[in-house]
């Protein structure tokens, strides 16, 4: 069975926030304006991504980002709404990509395609050396 068997072409997913100071990039950079981070939009737009597979996934197995090609096409203020969106538009063995895009309103401020790449957790963690949280601490206690 491969991992990506259950996932098809056309599921979608969305993630809606409300842009805080914390979203804009004056929180990042001094003296920029309080406005939407175009890296913000970025994380929202794979976190939609990643929800509309991760249910058809195999147990053990996660979706990774591994490409973005994405456009910020309009500022947001603090305050006002921003709904991402992602669709499946291809799969390979590896991989799946997905059609992004970011609205503001009926406003669209971003759009794009991004790939996230199939991993077996496990074997993914092993590989990097991750270690959890619980493993990092009894490790600094020996």
């Amino acid at each position: 069975m491969n991992a990506l068997d259950n996932v098809k072409i056309g599921m979608t997913a969305e993630k809606t926030v409300t842009v805080t100071p914390e979203m804009t990039v004056s929180h990042f950079v001094p003296r920029m304006p309080q406005v939407y981070a175009t890296p913000m939009m970025i994380l929202h737009m794979e976190m939609a991504s990643g929800s509309a597979i991760s249910s058809h996934l195999p147990e053990g197995f996660a979706s990774v980002g591994m490409d973005v090609q994405v456009r910020h096409l309009a500022a947001t203020p603090v305050g006002r709404t921003v709904r991402t969106t992602s669709r499946v538009v291809k799969i390979d063995s590896k991989s799946v990509l997905f059609e992004v895009e970011a609205w503001n309103g009926d406003r669209k401020i971003g759009d794009g395609t991004h790939r996230r790449g199939i991993v077996n957790v496990r074997e993914f963690e092993k590989r990097f050396a991750v270690l959890k949280p619980l493993e990092r601490q009894l490790q600094s206690d020996s």
